[in-house]
């Protein structure tokens, strides 16, 4: 069952209809390492969207009310809060430097009228409150109004401070730091559907934390070997369970995915399930080891599946069925026959993530060129989409492009040989409940709608 390459039917339904909605960031050619989006996550109502960038800076974007006076007109996402969650840092005992770039950014459920989110760089985690304050206390007995104390012996009479209407002020504050518990690299974390616990992985270990406890965090996967020199993979991407809190899975560079339940010990070195599929003999390549490696693993929203993306496919999986996946869609076969090049100039190790829609009904992924993909999994017809400020009208439909991989190249394709490796869509996200969706390409996050008539 694989989805064929190119044209279709946009994802989502028979005749969903993506058009242009909005594009932050900018326009210049010369774009500033610091101002390349690296994480993109919406909240779990989609009110809220947030980005991650190399510069250690996290953005995020509230939707406005819809407008009564133009009813199909959607809410637009503008900017709700900016700060810096992450500064470059120097690790003195290995004489490493640690980059500020933010990894992945994890929304916490709402319990209250702030909202939580998770951020990490390569080796510290840390939890932010946002919040907002639109009244200040005014009147105090001891302080002057520019805030200087007075001198307690000229007080005479004794005030009641009392609040006073101010403009909307939102505020980021760090409320918990998680450090010093990865040797190496972080490359995941994900929140508990206990709302109380977290994970976080490096490429050889996965530590399990406490919201509320910094100075500690349990070791429940470690596959470092004793001699380094007998180390054959490492840990790729891990994921909780949305709705059993005891059971997460973690992929590897080798192409497997293991499920572990929490339940069975404490440290999870024994795998519950193990998902593999058998490599055809007949593709067999230099490169087969390297392609094979899943850049990303995600639950459905049902939990009944999970989807694994590795260099060239997207991979669904039926959690009762490890033995092959139930569904196997091309992202970019046409480059199969350019993986030498692609190895070359590194970009074979690129890490692309996938996402589901809200009714798992759908999967979106990134490529090269700007190009995204979707896959209907009801019709089985996918889509190439482009991100671009060419069609950035507003409300203007995008079309679909096709890779002209041979032959003589129709009208509307492109060749395989004019794609841009330098663009490439890593992050992408689908808000929980509609079909919006937001895709970082470089330093720009464009927001795409289905076409409401």
């Amino acid at each position: 069952m694989a989805g064929a390459g190119g044209g279709g039917c946009p994802a989502g339904g028979n005749d969903l209809q993506w058009c242009f909605s909005q594009v932050k960031g900018a326009v210049d050619e010369d774009v500033a390492e610091a101002d390349i989006i690296s994480t993109v996550e919406f909240n779990y109502s989609g009110d809220l969207l947030a980005t991650g960038d190399k510069g250690g800076r996290v953005v995020i974007f509230q939707r406005e009310q819809e407008n009564k006076s133009r009813p199909h007109s959607r809410g637009e996402y503008n900017v709700y809060s900016t700060f810096q969650s992450h500064e470059p840092e120097f690790d003195y005992l290995k004489s490493l430097e640690i980059e500020e770039k933010i990894n992945k950014i994890r929304w916490l459920p709402q319990q209250n009228a702030a909202h939580f989110l998770l951020s990490t760089n390569d080796k510290t985690i840390k939890l932010w409150k946002i919040s907002e304050r639109d009244k200040r206390a005014e009147g105090y007995n001891l302080k002057d109004e520019d805030g200087r104390l007075r001198d307690p012996f000229r007080i005479t009479a004794l005030r009641v401070p009392k609040l006073k209407p101010m403009d909307l002020m939102v505020e980021a504050s760090p409320r918990r730091i998680f450090a010093n518990a990865h040797t190496y690299h972080i490359n995941s974390i994900s929140v508990n559907s206990d709302h109380e616990t977290y994970l976080s992985a490096d490429d050889l270990r996965i530590n399990l934390w406490h919201l509320e406890i910094t100075d500690r965090s349990f070791n429940i996967v470690d596959i470092k070997p004793v001699n380094m020199e007998e180390l054959t993979e490492v840990i790729t991407a891990a994921e909780f369970h949305p709705h059993q809190c005891n059971v997460f899975v973690y992929s590897s560079s080798k192409g497997t995915v293991r499920l572990c339940d929490m339940r069975s010990s404490a440290l999870c070195d024994r795998h519950s399930k193990f998902f593999e599929e058998p490599e055809d003999p007949s593709s067999r390549s230099f490169f087969s080891e390297i392609i094979s490696s899943i850049s990303d693993v995600k639950f459905s929203h049902s939990g009944r599946y999970m989807m694994t993306r590795d260099y060239l496919s997207v991979k669904v999986w039926d959690l009762n069925m490890e033995s092959r996946p139930v569904e196997t869609h091309q992202v970019h076969e046409y480059l199969r026959s350019k993986l030498c090049s692609l190895y070359e100039n590194d970009c074979i190790f690129d890490k692309f993530e996938c996402c589901w829609s809200g009714s798992d009904s759908a999967i979106m992924t990134g490529s090269y060129n700007n190009f995204f993909r979707m896959f209907d999994r009801n019709t089985r017809r996918d889509v190439t989409l482009e991100a671009s400020r060419e069609n950035s009208k507003p409300r203007a439909s995008l079309k679909p492009r096709k890779v002209c991989t041979g032959g003589k190249r129709k009208k509307d394709e492109i060749s395989v040989d004019s794609l841009d490796f330098n663009k490439k869509i890593l992050h992408t996200a689908w808000h929980p409940a509609e079909n919006i969706i937001a895709v970082a390409a470089t330093n720009n996050l464009y927001i795409f709608q289905d076409k409401v008539n």
